[in-house]
C-alpha cells in the first residue's frame, strides 16, 4: 500500500490541480485516482487537506441538459418554499428551523407591529 505525495499549502507541483481549481477550468477528475494532496496546517487544529488530481488526465465538464436544468430549477423552488404556509419565501428555508422565519417565530412578527 503506498501512501500520497504530500505537498504544503500553495507549493504543489504544476500539472495537479483540486476539484475546485479542475471546475474552474471548465474540466472534472473523470473518475481518475487522487493522486496527491495538499496539507495547510491550523492553530490548535489538524491541518486542511485538499486533494489534488492529474489535469492532463481531467475530463470536460459535462454540459447542462435541458432535464437538468428543470429538475435543478424545480429542487431550489421547494428549497425556498415554506412547507407551512406554502410560500416562496424568497431565501433558502434554514435546516435548522424547517420553516420560514415568520412561521418559526411569529411571536416576534407580532411585536415587531
Amino acid at each position: 500500500m503506498s501512501t500520497l505525495p504530500v505537498y504544503p499549502w500553495r507549493l504543489a507541483p504544476d500539472g495537479l490541480a483540486t476539484r475546485r481549481q479542475l471546475r474552474a477550468a471548465g474540466l472534472r477528475p473523470g473518475g481518475q485516482d487522487v493522486v496527491a494532496q495538499l496539507e495547510r496546517p491550523r492553530y490548535r487544529r489538524g491541518p486542511l487537506v485538499a486533494f489534488l488530481y492529474r489535469v492532463d488526465r481531467a475530463l470536460p465538464v459535462r454540459p447542462m441538459t435541458a432535464a437538468k436544468q428543470v429538475a435543478l430549477t424545480a429542487a431550489n423552488t421547494a428549497r425556498r418554499t415554506c412547507p407551512t404556509c406554502r410560500r416562496d419565501a424568497g431565501y433558502v428555508i434554514p435546516a435548522r428551523l424547517g420553516e420560514c422565519i415568520p412561521c418559526a417565530f411569529p411571536d416576534s412578527e407580532q411585536r415587531a407591529v
